[in-house]
Parts: C-alpha cells; structure tokens; sequence
C-alpha cells in the first residue's frame, strides 16, 4: 500500500466548526490524523490549525484530489491553508559574514540528516569561509558589496534564490541589514539569529551593551526579517546565566552556543511548517527540543 504523509497548515476567522469541518473532510477521503495542533488568538480574532495526516496514494493525482476535496472547506471558513507532504525538504539558502558557528551549526545538522532542509549554497558578502562551504559539496556565492553599491548585491541575491528555487534564506550571522526592499520581497521567507535577548540591546554589539548593564542572562532571539531591525516576529530564543566576573568577550562565546541552538529551531520549526505569522507575533507549534 502506497501511502503519503501531508502536513497541513492554515490560518482562518476564528468560529464554530473549523476543526469539525477539517477532521470530517479528511475522514471522508480515508486519511488518518497522526498530530494536530491549534490556536485561537481573541485579539486579532484567527484560527490557526497544523495537522499531520496520512493517506492512500502518491504524486500529483493525490495532492489534487486533496485540493479539490477540501476546496468546500477551505471556502467556507475563508481559509489560507497550505498543504505539501512531510518529504519534500525545504529548499534553503544560507547567508553569513565573517562568524562562522552558525553556519557550520546549520551544516553539521543538515549534513547529518538532522534537519528537513535541502541547502542549495551559502552566499556571503566575504569569502572567508569557502573553504568550509566547499568541503560540504555545497556551491559558495561570494557577493561583496562593492563601491557601496548594497542594491545591485541584494538584487543579485535574490537571484540566486530565484535561481536555486530556495523557499527560505536563513541569516546565519550575516552581519549586513537588508534594505526595506528586499525585506518586503522576502516577508515570511527570511529568518535572522539576534546575539540578544530582543527586545533588549538591539542594533550592534550587543553582548557589550549587556556588559555594560551588567545583566545576569543573555540570550538570543531568532526572528524573521522586516523592514523594522531586529523588531519581526520572533520564533525562538533561549538564554544562558553569566555574573560579574565575565568580561564581555566571554559573553561572546557563552552566547555563541545559544545562538547556534535558537536558530537551527527556528530553522527546524519552519522548515516542519509549525510556525505561522499573527501579525507582528508568531503562533508556534514545537513538537519538543
């Protein structure tokens, strides 16, 4: 027996009977439910809903005559919804600077089977880290910005997505603030790690703006991108204890782990379709650390 396993995800008005009509539509086509998880939000008012089901039948025939069987559904609830089966990776591209330990976080994970990603390459405005891109087999785009010429840089990023098929571009320490430009051309597709508990010590360096305060947590904050810095939607963060006798060079490294962590979840959740955007907030559906 054939059988595909889907992840449906979706966003609609919050009222009586969506999950009644999701669970019957299903069990009229013979799918069985392994995981489901929602949320109604009362201040903006929308349902959110993720379930994992299985069903009889592969490729295309089936997911269309998924589509056309919970078309009724979809209309009357006023439904976005998105389904796609649970093995078909997500196409992701990698971007970073000069710091290299998210990145190679990323790799290790992806290279050991560990995360649900398909990486098509790593861009960077520096070509430090070739060397380590290469080894993996992966393509390294060096894109420098040159004469201060940051639209034509951008512009040729968004290319290679185009050209890779990338679904998602993950800032991996990419240490460069994208235009409104192109956070606009990539909303909902662009994920950031902050070395910072947001919304503290925002901007540049943080961990010495948390020396300076002589906080006794720092943390780090995964976020997608938005023309507001380091103000969208938050997805993930975690924090580590630090005290008095650290100098802001071991906040540095202490905060390097973190990072390391808070970002591959993030990286992780999105790629299993268990985050989804409620305005300037995210509903987050974790399956567990």
């Amino acid at each position: 027996m054939n059988v595909t396993q889907y992840v449906l995800t979706g966003r609609c008005p919050d009222k009586v009977g969506v999950i009644a009509g999701l669970t019957t539509a299903l069990a009229r086509l013979g799918a069985w439910i392994s995981e489901s998880s929602n949320h109604g939000d009362a201040e903006t008012g929308l349902f959110f809903v993720r379930t994992v089901f299985h069903i009889e039948g592969t490729g295309e025939q089936t997911q269309a005559r998924l589509n056309e069987a919970l078309a009724p559904f979809v209309e009357a609830f006023a439904m976005e919804l998105d389904l796609r089966p649970t093995a078909q990776k997500t196409k992701v591209l990698l971007a970073v600077s000069r710091f290299g330990h998210c990145l190679s976080h990323l790799l290790h994970k992806w290279h050991s089977n560990e995360l649900p990603i398909d990486v098509v390459g790593v861009v960077s405005n520096h070509a430090d880290l070739r060397r380590a891109v290469e080894w993996y087999g992966l393509p390294f785009h060096h894109l420098p910005i040159v004469d201060g010429d940051k639209r034509s840089q951008e512009q040729a990023i968004l290319r290679l997505i185009d050209d890779s098929g990338a679904e998602l571009l993950v800032l991996a320490r990419y240490m460069q603030v994208l235009s409104d430009e192109m956070c606009r051309a990539l909303q909902g597709r662009c994920i950031n790690i902050h070395h910072s508990f947001l919304p503290s010590f925002k901007g540049a360096r943080p961990y010495h703006q948390a020396h300076q305060r002589g906080v006794k947590v720092i943390g780090a904050t995964s976020h997608y991108v938005t023309p507001d810095l380091d103000e969208g939607p938050i997805i993930e963060q975690d924090t580590v204890r630090v005290s008095h006798g650290l100098e802001a060079e071991d906040y540095v490294r202490l905060g390097k782990d973190v990072e390391n962590i808070v970002l591959a979840r993030a990286v992780q959740w999105h790629a299993e379709r268990r985050i989804m955007l409620n305005g300037q907030r995210t509903v987050v559906f974790p399956r567990g650390y």
